[in-house]
């Protein structure tokens, strides 16, 4: 097997795992309920397209809470070089990152890890954890579930050609603990 095929099942088994998880939380009558929200399917260029609030890196939401799932938000993050991400964990959700660009540091719960392209990433909830790039820009597939990170960029974050948000840092902390992030 290819170093290729192992890193796209390493990928696609995290991905399944966090589906199991998500499944086995459901309540019985939440099974036996039928689906009352349509699916989609979107363009390779689709999706919600942003701009971060901290380092103008491009951020494209493709499925969330304002798209029809509660369960499941993903997208892909561009983090400009150098750049990172601060120190914060998600009080609700369990992250799953696959490095579709780029390589760094990622600190979970003050441990160091390198990645590089292809990587597979997952941070349980409650889970401090950062991102340090000095060295090259990322591009990020994430996925969160439930869904509640897409809600944060949403308030954060504005889509191109739109004015930045003027927020101060205590009330990027508050719209983040309304979204179950916290930072340090």
């Amino acid at each position: 097997m290819s170093t290729l095929e192992q890193k796209r099942r390493s990928f696609l088994m995290a991905l399944g795992g966090l589906g199991l998880i998500q499944l086995f939380r459901r309540k019985s009558s939440a099974q036996s309920q039928p689906m009352s929200r349509p699916g989609y399917i979107l363009p390779a260029a689709g999706g919600e397209h942003l701009i971060h609030f901290r380092d103008h890196g491009d951020i494209f939401i493709n499925v969330g809470s304002a798209t029809g799932s509660d369960q499941l938000a993903f997208g892909t993050q561009q983090v400009t070089l150098g750049a990172g991400i601060p120190v914060h964990r998600h009080l609700q959700n369990d992250e799953a990152f696959y490095v579709l660009e780029g390589s760094g540091t990622v600190t979970l719960n003050d441990v160091p890890h390198t990645f590089e392209k292809g990587g597979t990433i997952f941070i349980p909830r409650n889970s401090w954890h950062s991102f340090e790039n000095p060295a090259h820009e990322l591009l990020l597939l994430w996925i969160a579930t439930p869904a509640g990170l897409d809600g944060f960029f949403r308030e954060t974050c504005t889509p191109p050609g739109t004015p930045p948000k003027q927020l101060t840092k205590d009330q990027i902390k508050a719209i983040a603990l309304k979204h179950g992030t916290e930072f340090r």
